[in-house]
């Protein structure tokens, strides 16, 4: 059986905040953040897999500090678990004012990285080889974060949104509800 391991998946990535880079406020745009992520974590997952891999969900992106024209950002991405197909690349991005040396962490996340074969068909990734505790803790973090949205897809299946509690229950919440019918 093929394998690889955690640090040959690792990738970092620093890159100076342009104005360029900023949105309305002055600070640096999320969504730009969220490229810069999506970048890393196919150059992680590709390294690690030796495949082209695309973008299958991504999770958990809160962002903690703002980042301001002018810092440093790196990030730093690694496989933390395999599928058949897919990995969960761990993505942790800090800044750093260059003038005064201070850093700050401003997001962890968590994409999905699925390998395809030259068809374009998922295909078989390397198994993972653990070398230490840190590792087995990431490796289980992303399965209980997997396990977590399994039984959040199951509860979103089975809600009832058209039932006359879950209308009534509407009242607990910051919405005007109009007069509507119950037929779609």
């Amino acid at each position: 059986m093929k394998s690889n391991t955690v640090a040959a998946s690792k990738v970092v990535l620093s890159e100076l905040m342009l104005p360029s880079h900023s949105n309305f406020s002055g600070k640096i745009h999320g969504g730009y953040l969220l490229k810069l992520m999506d970048q890393i974590a196919f150059a992680s997952a590709s390294k690690y897999s030796g495949r082209y891999c695309v973008t299958a969900s991504v999770d958990t992106v809160d962002f903690l500090n703002p980042v301001e024209v002018g810092e440093l950002v790196t990030l730093k991405a690694s496989v933390n678990y395999v599928g058949n197909s897919s990995m969960v690349v761990g993505i942790r991005v800090d800044s750093e004012n260059i003038q005064t040396g201070i850093k700050k962490h401003c997001n962890s996340s968590y994409f999905t990285m699925v390998a395809k074969d030259d068809a374009g068909n998922n295909t078989k990734v390397p198994a993972l080889e653990i070398k230490n505790l840190e590792e087995v803790r990431r490796f289980y973090d992303a399965v209980i974060r997997i396990n977590q949205k399994k039984k959040l897809k199951t509860l979103e299946e089975k809600f009832d949104h058209t039932s006359d509690d879950s209308l009534e229950n509407l009242k607990n919440f910051n919405v005007i509800v109009k007069n509507f019918s119950k037929t779609i």
